[in-house]
């Protein structure tokens, strides 16, 4: 039995629904009822828990349970709170700080060993566009200032218990470094500061299939590396089912994909039949999105994992034709609700 802590993500819908693939009994747990009736639909057996209140892990199962994934917490693209009006270091660490060290003293009570969860790609952000692929080696460097700044520190800290918890009380803690991972779900829109944003890729699409231009702000040719949904809910099916994961894990395809190349990959599979999007190059117009690459070795070699997505054609056509499916409408939904 695996027990998914932040099951009703976006992530985390996913990850289910690989682990009920593989033929295992899921416990899913989250916040939002209407999605754990979605995760019940899917075959899971959905439990209602806030990982910052201990008493709720009372419900959950005592035994055979052979590792907890850990998706639960506060993140930046969900936040509203402006940090120039409410400061809201503390809700960071209530709930990634906490709350995770409340899922590790159930696991320990339980002799539940495995624990896998997540961090941040921006705690090396210094190492970005540096021209090498970042390990899992590199040692942390990022900006304390902006609304990632706190988020990144609540992580390290988290993870920081997590190996503590190997080494004082013997468990075997992982943690996956995202880069943006992209699938459907609820993040059409995101929060950046405070302030609600359609994201990038939602602008690219919706752009696409009205037949409207899409604009390339700065250098169209900036690269970074991402990872598809499936391709993580499959890492942590992977990682669980190994005796070798242990500790920091990078989470990416492994390859870099240029803007340019991004867009032309949504034109094609999204776009407007009779009105044509064109790309319209605005090198003026300041683009701050990062460029970064990060090793994927030591995945591959402690529990075997190799993306599977990694052309970007070829995971827009999966994108697609999961969206038109509808089985997502309901985690779509529930984004479209939280923005507003």
């Amino acid at each position: 039995m695996v027990v998914i802590i932040g099951a009703t993500g976006f992530i985390g819908m996913y990850t289910t629904e690989a682990f009920l693939k593989k033929g295992e009994d899921v416990v899913a747990t989250g916040r939002n009822k209407l999605l754990g009736k979605k995760l019940e639909e899917m075959g899971a057996k959905f439990v209602e828990l806030d990982i910052t209140q201990k008493e709720d892990f009372s419900k959950l199962p005592t035994e055979n349970v052979s590792g907890v994934i850990l998706l639960a917490g506060l993140l930046p693209a969900n936040a509203k709170a402006d940090l120039e009006a409410n400061e809201n270091a503390a809700d960071y660490f209530k709930i990634n700080v906490i709350g995770a060290i409340n899922v590790l003293e159930y696991c320990r009570k339980n002799k539940i060993k495995k624990v896998i969860g997540n961090c941040s790609y921006s705690d090396v952000s210094g190492a970005w566009g540096k021209g090498y692929s970042i390990t899992e080696d590199e040692p942390r460097n990022f900006k304390f200032k902006g609304d990632h700044a706190v988020y990144v520190i609540s992580k390290n800290a988290c993870n920081d218990v997590m190996e503590y918890y190997n080494q004082q009380h013997g468990m075997q803690c992982a943690w996956f470094r995202f880069p943006p991972v992209y699938g459907v779900g609820p993040h059409g829109t995101i929060y950046v500061n405070g302030k609600a944003y359609k994201s990038g890729i939602a602008t690219f699409i919706d752009n696409a299939k009205e037949g409207k231009n899409i604009e390339l702000w700065g250098n169209p040719h900036i690269k970074r590396d991402i990872i598809y949904v499936k391709d993580v809910a499959d890492a942590y099916v992977l990682a669980l089912s190994s005796n070798k994961t242990y500790g920091l894990y990078n989470m990416t395809s492994g390859t870099q994909l240029d803007l340019e190349d991004q867009a032309k990959a949504v034109i094609e599979v999204f776009g407007n039949k009779e009105h044509k999007s064109h790309i319209v190059y605005k090198p003026e117009k300041e683009n701050n999105t990062p460029s970064f690459l990060y090793s994927m070795e030591k995945a591959k070699k402690d529990f075997g994992f190799i993306p599977k997505y990694t052309d970007y054609m070829e995971m827009m056509k999966d994108y697609k034709k999961e969206l038109e499916s509808g089985r997502w409408e309901v985690l779509v939904d529930s984004g479209n609700k939280v923005a507003k």
